[in-house]
């Protein structure tokens, strides 16, 4: 039976400057997958992975979601590091970058999905005694809206960005944007 490294009694030195002894010891322990080493590893190099994540995704929350899912790759693919190819720190950053730039990929796919004419949709308005019965075309409606109006719900509704996301695209303050969704909303609703 293999013995695992105890690997903590060494102390925990600031990132960027571990031991290769402490490095070794630490695969070594993640081969056997050994917890102790797994936690080990996330207090070394957790704080710099993160730093790596949240370059590539900004967002603070999703930051530490993509950071779990790195170490959780991390965990369930380490047979795969190779030490003769490089350091542990390097094959594990470019996991990191990985997992992010695959968020962002997967997000990026949502919002193209989401990017329909809205010309083509058409909806179907429910039934009551002060709306009209009629099927009523987007496309008519939405031509009848300013162009303030009708941009910002374009985007948020029918191209998938956030209230944040269409602030940054558009270079307005978020309260701007709140408003010109209420805006247009309500005159959507008089046209209802």
């Amino acid at each position: 039976m293999i013995a695992v490294p105890n690997i903590n009694r060494l102390p925990i030195p600031p990132t960027g400057s571990i031991p290769s002894d402490m490095e070794r010891e630490l695969i070594i322990g993640l081969r056997l997958k050994d917890q102790k080493s797994l936690s080990r590893l996330y207090k070394l190099y957790g704080p710099a992975l993160k730093g790596i994540i949240h370059r590539i995704v900004i967002n603070e929350e999703l930051t530490e979601d993509l950071l779990q899912e790195t170490f959780v790759k991390i965990w369930t693919s380490f047979h795969q590091y190779q030490d003769a190819k490089g350091r542990l720190f390097t094959w594990m950053s470019t996991l990191a970058r990985n997992v992010a730039l695959d968020q962002l990929r997967r997000k990026s796919h949502i919002n193209n999905t989401k990017n329909v004419d809205i010309g083509e949709i058409e909806i179907d308005v429910l039934k009551a005694s002060s709306y009209n019965t009629d099927t009523i075309g987007i496309r008519g409606l939405m031509r009848m809206l300013s162009p303030l109006h009708r941009v910002v719900l374009n985007m948020v509704y029918f191209e998938g960005y956030t209230h944040t996301e269409v602030a940054e695209a558009l270079s307005l303050p978020l309260g701007t944007v709140k408003s010109r969704i209420r805006f247009g909303l309500m005159e959507m609703k008089k046209l209802f």
